[in-house]
């Protein structure tokens, strides 16, 4: 039977921001078909480079992987919004070093993942909820980490769910950067479409 694990971070373990509502995996596993099964390895606040110690918590038996993780990693590099800088060819090359950093961390923790030999889903950062003016200019320097998300999953031929297409209003964010029941019932959906499993119920 198919069996989807969830890695990453709290775009997934969400739920202690939800209270008493459905956290995402709860939510994934009413929209999947009978017979399909979904577990959570995600932990909060997890950066890139923990995701591979992630797989020790992947049951033997899974099917399918989806991991959403760099968001803890680009929060690493909010000093860059108001850094001092003497021109913006500074402010760029700033930039450039954190995303080639970013992106080579990221490609290491995908083919850990693809080394389990199963299809293996990655999301690209959602840009939150963090209000004027700092959404404006937070969103612009998500973009350069959200590319190499989406460069590395072209190279390795693997989905990429967009969040920033899934998550685009106030009401789908707890805070300014976790999931409500909302927003992670939008994600749930998005993970079942993905994986071509959205079932009846």
């Amino acid at each position: 039977m198919p069996h989807v694990t969830l890695l990453g971070d709290s775009i997934f373990d969400n739920a202690v921001y939800v209270r008493s509502g459905a956290d995402v995996v709860t939510q994934l596993r009413g929209l999947l078909p009978d017979g399909w099964r979904a577990t959570l390895a995600a932990v909060d606040g997890a950066v890139i480079d923990h995701v591979a110690a992630q797989l020790r918590r992947v049951p033997d038996d899974a099917t399918h992987l989806v991991v959403s993780a760099g968001g803890n990693d680009a929060l690493g590099h909010t000093d860059l919004l108001d850094r001092p800088a003497r021109g913006s060819a500074e402010v760029l090359g700033w930039l450039a070093d954190a995303a080639e950093a970013f992106e080579a961390r990221y490609r290491r923790m995908l083919d850990a993942l693809l080394a389990r030999g199963l299809p293996t889903t990655v999301c690209t950062i959602y840009n939150g909820n963090l209000g004027p003016p700092v959404q404006r200019l937070a969103t612009t320097a998500l973009d350069v980490f959200d590319d190499a998300i989406l460069r590395v999953a072209a190279e390795r031929r693997v989905p990429a769910i967009e969040l920033r297409l899934v998550c685009t209003g106030p009401a789908d964010y707890a805070n300014p950067i976790e999931p409500s029941e909302r927003g992670g019932a939008k994600i749930a959906r998005a993970i079942a479409e993905s994986l071509g499993a959205l079932g009846s119920r």
